[in-house]
């Protein structure tokens, strides 16, 4: 396949790239969700604009205790951080999962959690951590929780002139010990589902599912009934419960259940 034609820019600055976005135009990151949308024709944009060349959204470091990702941040920088992993090792956990390590050379964070894929591992993971998500266009800046970010699948509140530039995580509260699980039917493929877990024994509880709806689903309900005591399979049942299908369900509360044993014990 071939995609529709297109016209190309590649802006070496923030602000030009800003001044490209559109209604008819696309950012370009790492290509492993646009170009195979580009070749099936899925999507057809008048212009594509290659962000690449705009090192200033190319970081990642902390500030007071707080993991800042720039939006072009390679997905492989992410996992090789021994910051992100010593801090917030359920990032480095997610990221792992994500396709190969072909895939993650090139695809970034910031055009993961844009692309918006409901079976993708990064937004489950940044949803449990509470991550805020900053966008920028040429109207000003903005900040979105994750429960204002994703809308569907595919489908985020950036405008069409907006970009996301930046990601915030605030550091896990003390003692929090967290895990990513999923289940796919070959390695690298898309999970079929799959949780985020961080908790606080009996004090804090985050619980935050992929492939359970069409955004990530924080499970708040299981995450409150986890802090009042209820054992790890109550827990796990309540945050399942919400899923239609009863293969998803059962082994989404599976997953959940081996996820909450092993990082409560």
């Amino acid at each position: 396949m071939k995609p529709a034609p297109f016209e190309y820019a590649a802006p070496s600055t923030l602000e030009e790239a800003l001044g490209l976005l559109g209604e008819e135009a696309r950012p370009l990151a790492g290509g492993q969700s646009l170009v195979p949308l580009l070749n099936f024709r899925l999507a057809r944009p008048e212009l594509v604009v290659d962000i690449n060349g705009v090192s200033e959204l190319d970081f990642l470091h902390a500030d007071d205790g707080v993991l800042r990702i720039g939006a072009l941040t390679r997905q492989g920088t992410l996992e090789r951080s021994e910051l992100v992993a010593d801090r917030w090792s359920l990032l480095t956990q997610a990221v792992r999962m994500a396709g190969h390590p072909q895939i993650r050379s090139r695809g970034t964070v910031g055009g993961s959690v844009a692309h918006a894929d409901p079976a993708a591992e990064l937004p489950v993971a940044l949803t449990a951590l509470d991550a805020r998500f900053h966008a920028r266009s040429p109207r000003g800046s903005r900040t979105l929780g994750a429960d204002e970010l994703f809308l569907g699948p595919l489908t985020t509140a950036l405008e069409p002139d907006e970009l996301l530039v930046e990601i915030e995580v605030a550091v896990p509260p003390e003692g929090t010990r967290a895990t990513f699980v999923e289940h796919a039917r070959t390695h690298g493929d898309f999970a079929i589902c799959g949780a985020a877990v961080a908790l606080v024994p009996r004090d804090h509880a985050a619980i935050a599912l992929l492939g359970a709806g069409p955004t990530p689903v924080r499970a708040a309900g299981a995450e409150h009934a986890f802090v009042d005591g209820a054992d790890a399979r109550e827990v796990a049942s309540m945050a399942a419960s919400g899923i239609e299908d009863d293969y998803r369900r059962a082994l989404t509360s599976e997953l959940v259940r081996q996820a909450l044993e092993e990082v409560a014990a």
